[in-house]
């Protein structure tokens, strides 16, 4: 099992957009909106989710 999870993690997933040697963008998805408050102003903000390479999920397509 551990094999198979790692064969199937995020750098060798046709979704996942490397953004440096270790971290990138699961672009399965569109991307979510974020909503925060700084300073009494509220902020929206879109974004892919955060990964890295080593992560996994359910979705995996192989690139």
């Amino acid at each position: 099992m551990k094999t198979e999870i790692a064969s199937k993690s995020c750098d060798a997933c046709s979704h996942w957009n490397s953004e440096s040697t270790d971290t990138g963008e699961c672009r399965r998805r569109a991307p979510q909106n974020i909503v925060f408050k700084v300073n009494e102003e509220v902020n929206v903000k879109s974004q892919f989710p955060s990964t890295v390479k080593s992560d996994w999920c359910g979705d995996f397509e192989d690139k």
